[in-house]
């Protein structure tokens, strides 16, 4: 479903492709820029920025994002007919030693219900386990978060625990 294309405003990595989205890695500069010089990072991006992105569970792990590991970083989504940010997805960094990375994504509240949630994370998903040292993507949602719930199980992840208010999933490499 998706397709890497070359070239992107502010990062070296290649985006991916969907039918309505683009996937364009969050440049370090754009990082520093959030969320206090949303200007700067809409210039650095080439885009517009959704007024309700970034949301605050990404601006928490912003700081954990290191300048250079763009790839297995945060994402904006990007939807294709407007240029505007809508959304994110993401890596929460390189696989570990198992070869398992985790996903996570947020789409922002005017743009939800319209299944770029499901786009974004399968073809991330898809992106990630195409590669040679992935072997596995997990992700976690709360037990009350039936659209994510519903994401989760439309790509084909599997739940394998729940504890704490949260369920956690993994989808392996076939």
């Amino acid at each position: 479903m998706a397709a890497a294309r070359e070239g992107s405003p502010g990062s070296d990595e290649a985006p991916v492709i969907t039918p309505r989205l683009e996937l364009r890695p969050l440049p370090a500069a754009a990082v520093h820029a959030l969320p206090a010089d949303r200007e700067a990072a809409s210039r650095i991006l080439g885009s517009e920025l959704s007024p309700g992105w970034p949301q605050p569970d990404l601006l928490d792990i912003l700081p954990m994002q290191a300048p250079g590991a763009e790839e297995f970083g945060v994402r904006v989504m990007i939807e294709r007919e407007t240029g505007m940010v809508v959304g994110d997805v993401g890596l929460l960094g390189p696989p570990d030693e198992n070869g398992v990375v985790e996903i996570g994504y947020s789409v922002v509240p005017d743009r939800r219900g319209r299944g770029y949630a499901t786009e974004a994370a399968r073809a991330l998903t898809e992106w990630a386990l195409r590669r040679q040292d992935v072997e596995a993507v997990v992700a976690g949602c709360g037990v009350d978060n039936a659209a994510s719930i519903r994401t989760l199980e439309r790509i084909g992840f599997v739940r394998t625990d729940e504890a704490g208010g949260e369920i956690r999933w993994r989808l392996r490499r076939r």
